[in-house]
């Protein structure tokens, strides 16, 4: 007898590995892309002031979280996957014949595999 290869719940499903490498990319870019306006806004901003060194500290300091929050994974928390079951409707009891005393008693009993 076949066993049935349990499929996981869509909604259970971690991130694929792609995605979340493709959202770690586009957010280095992001901060490094305001980085780079850090550095063009503390020159190019007339006169000088203390919103330059604050441009200036800004552009030290970005590396540092980009590289952070692009080593970081999205999520730390393992998932549980969910297993959808096949759950079966009970059947309709039958009518029973005069001459039977005692009714039929059906009972099905479905343990998990994973459990075993």
């Amino acid at each position: 007898m076949k066993s049935k290869r349990l499929v996981p719940a869509v909604t259970s499903l971690p991130q694929s590995p792609q995605d979340e490498a493709d959202h770690r990319v586009r957010r280095y870019a992001l901060t490094m892309t305001i980085r780079i306006a850090c550095f063009g806004l503390m020159v190019l901003v007339q006169p000088y002031g203390w919103y330059t060194w604050v441009f200036a500290i800004a552009a030290a300091v970005l590396p540092y979280i980009a590289v952070v929050f692009a080593n970081a994974g999205s999520d730390s928390t393992e998932t549980v996957v969910e297993s959808p079951l096949q759950q079966l409707e009970a059947a309709a009891p039958a009518e029973t014949a005069a001459d039977d005393t005692e009714p039929q008693i059906l009972t099905v009993r479905e343990n998990r595999q994973d459990e075993a």
